[in-house]
């Protein structure tokens, strides 16, 4: 290890009472070995019989503090100051109680990246930054304006370029119709099989278009029963239509086009904004972020949730939220730094520091938001159970979904099973709602247009050649208007007279990723 300068912080570690690492930071080039040496080392240098603050070696000194089963260590040159080095320890040491609710290794280990970032904003080159906790909790969460501007400047090009392609879309149609109307082909409008023609990804992406700018002139809704049904087997006996208009065409458009790769913003657009928004109005969305075994258990189920407010009179600028919060599955909450937090945690009211200052006008603020991280398996909203069978000539595959969380209504549910590829279509078998194959990507998409308690449960069965290890990963999309965690704002009052003041929701719980490896 390479010499260290005089005065030095090494490391900050949370280790056992035997000396096992659970976090470690090293603040100076250190190999894993060697740290995890000085961390063994630890307990044996201690002399049980006296209470001291700190022991030392012929290299190093150790500065700890115990905390329940763990010890909070520093690791420290012998030149270093011992006043500073307690100092920060302390700070070390209520820094931990910030990110974990509970001082045990799990806890620790769970929320280690936390620790480790709130460590190198006290720690720089082994030297004590000038910071307290409550700058250490503001840079760690700190928002990026860059970002925010960047995703917006997206965003708006994604629209532009959107539109354009509608555009370019009617005219290609109109085009088509005047062709047909005169007896002639449309150039380069060939199907996406063999008879494909040479500008084949321009039709791709064009007739894509067609099939999501054309589906909202049918109402899937009311042509649908509530409950699960069993549609027409379209590819048991006859080869399927790969040109999409045909399909589109010869079905009617009852085909829905979600897909899992839609990012959050689009589908957010499905879920329109109440027509009536009040003068104080507050979007709440969810995200949830989920990976599965194939085999069954939940390898990681993370959910971020946000109460955004938006204020488009000043007169009602100086309010407080009434929120109800029935959350039973250990929800973290966190209230905005500008936010009352003691109003917050004794009255479940959301309120500012200062009451004599108002919310901003016309601006989204984020008021409160919460984190839900498990790996229990009955907090799955919505359980998938793929059974891919080797039979003589492929694969028979059976997939099942059941909603495990009744309370939620899943809209545009989007369930995408991967295919070998240059194997054909599947032959559909048994089907609870709707399928789409797409030949050029290689995937089956199994559509439904609502899961909910009344509609809880269903199966896909199909067959194609190919090994069980195909079919996977499997994805899944889904947009809500109920949210996951039951925290919901009740009553709107203003601070002066406590008088109630009309306000609007718009509640969204959306997928960030949805696996089965």
């Amino acid at each position: 290890m390479p010499s260290a300068p005089d005065g030095v912080l090494l490391a900050a570690a949370v280790c056992t009472k035997a000396g096992k690492a659970i976090v470690s930071r090293q603040f100076v080039e250190m190999t894993r070995t060697r740290i995890e040496g000085l961390l063994a080392a630890f307990p044996k240098l201690m002399n049980t019989g006296k209470q001291h603050t700190f022991v030392e070696t012929e290299s190093v000194r150790y500065v700890y503090q115990p905390m329940e089963k763990l010890y909070m260590v520093l690791i420290t040159t012998k030149n270093s100051n011992i006043l500073e080095d307690l100092e920060t320890l302390r700070l070390f040491s209520r820094v931990i109680p910030e990110y974990c609710r509970a001082l045990e290794e799990n806890e620790i280990s769970e929320h280690c990246f936390d620790l480790i970032f709130a460590f190198d904003e006290i720690v720089a080159l082994g030297y004590r930054e000038n910071v307290n906790l409550a700058q250490i909790r503001t840079f760690t969460e700190m928002d990026s304006h860059e970002e925010k501007v960047f995703r917006a400047v997206r965003e708006t090009q994604e629209r532009e370029a959107k539109a354009e392609m509608r555009r370019k879309a009617k005219e290609l149609q109109q085009a088509r119709r005047d062709a047909e109307r005169q007896g002639k082909k449309a150039p380069g409008f060939g199907g996406f099989g063999s008879s494909a023609v040479s500008g084949g990804s321009t039709a791709a992406m064009i007739t894509e278009t067609i099939i999501e700018t054309e589906k909202p002139k049918v109402a899937p809704a009311p042509a649908r029963p509530s409950g699960p049904s069993k549609a027409l087997n379209l590819g048991a006996k006859g080869k399927e239509v790969d040109n999409f208009v045909d399909k589109l065409k010869s079905e009617g458009e009852n085909i829905m086009t979600s897909s899992v790769g839609k990012r959050s913003s689009e589908a957010a657009k499905v879920l329109a904004p109440p027509i009536n928004m009040e003068s104080v109005h507050m979007k709440i969305e969810e995200k949830i972020s989920l990976t599965c075994g194939r085999d069954g258990g939940l390898q990681n189920m993370e959910l971020h949730g946000m109460i955004m407010l938006r204020i488009l009179d000043e007169k009602f600028a100086r309010i407080r939220l009434h929120v109800e919060n029935e959350d039973k599955k250990g929800v973290q909450l966190q209230t905005h730094p500008n936010v009352d937090k003691k109003l917050f945690t004794t009255e479940s009211l959301i309120g500012l520091k200062n009451p004599e200052k108002s919310f901003p006008i016309n601006s989204d603020v984020g008021v409160l938001k919460w984190r839900l991280q498990t790996t229990e398996e009955s907090f799955i909203p919505l359980t998938i159970n793929c059974w891919p069978s080797e039979s003589g000539n492929g694969c028979d595959v059976n997939i099942e979904y059941e909603l495990q969380e009744e309370s939620l209504e899943l809209n545009d549910v989007v369930i995408t099973i991967p295919l070998p590829s240059s194997v054909g279509a599947p032959v559909i078998g048994e089907i609870d709602g709707e399928y789409r194959h797409d030949s050029r990507r290689n995937i089956l998409e199994w559509c439904l247009p609502v899961i909910d308690a009344k509609n809880k449960s269903g199966s896909l069965e199909f067959s194609i050649a190919g090994q069980p290890n195909d079919f996977f990963p499997v994805q899944v999309s889904f947009i809500s208007k109920k949210n996951y965690c039951n925290i919901q704002v009740t009553k709107v009052t203003q601070v002066d007279g406590n008088s109630p003041v009309r306000f609007s929701t718009e509640t969204t719980f959306l997928v960030d990723k949805y696996e089965i490896l």
